[in-house]
């Protein structure tokens, strides 16, 4: 690996140990801005958290070393020293304890969320996915990230608003792209939790407004209905891409 990915490992690593790595599912999410401002934004589907240290497991590992190192034989250490081969037994007793803490944990982040405006409903099925039914409307003043939450201190956002200079805004869904963290958030597609999640990784991201379309990367362009116009983009394992577009505001 490269050093930047060496770098961005550095980085991103305190935050994976102590956030969480929240990731889509299943969903269907719709954005709606219009050229006053005034927005409103949906997500109804599945949400799943990786686990940080399955999410950084082999990221960041130089080829050859570590992961590619010959075992040790069977019944003996990696010094030479003839050991019990009782390692396997001890892994096994101790193995319940990693999940149990994550199992504690998402619990507490459902908890959390709960009680955040915009969440009309958060339940926590096990074994990392959610499902969340969430929905907010308001007046583009600021910046708005979808989702954040400083309890649960979740991060890698799935969809981003930019106010930009000259009535512009850029909105991008980073996490609706199964290879979008690999620009931008530090070499995420390289973790093997990230590439687990991208395979549960399946819904429709739909965009809505009356403003005027300055650019947008959907091959089928917009489509124009009653003097709106909407731009639908599909999620999938295959998807490269982050959905994207920048809008010019009236005012």
């Amino acid at each position: 690996m490269g050093g930047f990915a060496r770098i961005a490992a550095i980085l991103v690593a305190p935050l994976l140990l102590f956030g969480c790595l929240l990731t889509p599912g299943k969903f269907v999410s719709t954005m709606t801005i219009n050229a006053d401002r005034t927005f409103a934004f949906t997500y109804k589907g599945e949400v799943i958290a990786l686990d940080p240290s399955s999410a950084m497991k082999g990221f960041g590992d130089k080829p050859g070393t570590d992961d590619d190192a010959t075992p040790p034989a069977k019944g003996t250490s990696s010094d030479g020293d003839d050991q019990p081969a009782l390692r396997p037994i001890a892994a096994t007793t101790t193995k319940d304890a990693p999940e149990e803490d994550a199992e504690t944990k998402n619990r507490a982040i459902a908890a959390s969320l709960s009680k955040e405006y915009g969440y009309r409903s958060v339940v926590y099925q096990g074994k990392g996915k959610f499902l969340i039914d969430y929905a907010i409307t308001g007046t583009l003043t600021h910046n708005f990230t979808y989702p954040f939450n400083s309890d649960a201190e979740a991060i890698f956002p799935f969809v981003v608003i930019e106010l930009r200079q000259g009535g512009l805004v850029r909105v991008k869904a980073p996490g609706f792209a199964s290879n979008a963290n690999s620009n931008g958030a530090g070499g995420m597609g390289a973790m093997s939790g990230s590439d687990q999640a991208s395979k549960s990784l399946d819904g429709v991201f739909t965009l809505d407004t009356n403003a005027e379309i300055v650019s947008q990367n959907n091959e089928e362009g917009a489509k124009i209905i009653a003097g709106r116009k909407t731009i639908v983009w599909k999620a999938t394992p295959l998807t490269k891409d982050a959905p994207s577009a920048v809008l010019k505001l009236a005012r």
